[in-house]
């Protein structure tokens, strides 16, 4: 997510010709784009990354919802 910020950031800073930006290329902002989606697409669900997140995501699901229902009994 901060890899998508720091595009975004750069994309405006450039666009509106801020300070040292307005020198930059737009190819290192198209680079890190690829790169933004190469690591998205690819790189990250090599690693796992992808489903680790889903699972926390789930057990934090299941244990708030195991904490409302015993929580309703007191």
């Amino acid at each position: 997510m901060p890899l998508i910020v720091l595009i975004a950031a750069l994309v405006a800073l450039r666009f509106f010709e801020v300070w040292r930006f307005a020198n930059l290329s737009w190819w290192w902002i198209v680079g890190l784009m690829v790169f933004a989606f190469i690591w998205f697409e690819y790189i990250e669900k090599l690693l796992g990354w992808d489903k680790k997140k889903a699972h926390d995501e789930d057990d934090r699901r299941r244990k708030a919802r195991v904490n409302k229902t015993f929580d309703k009994r007191k």
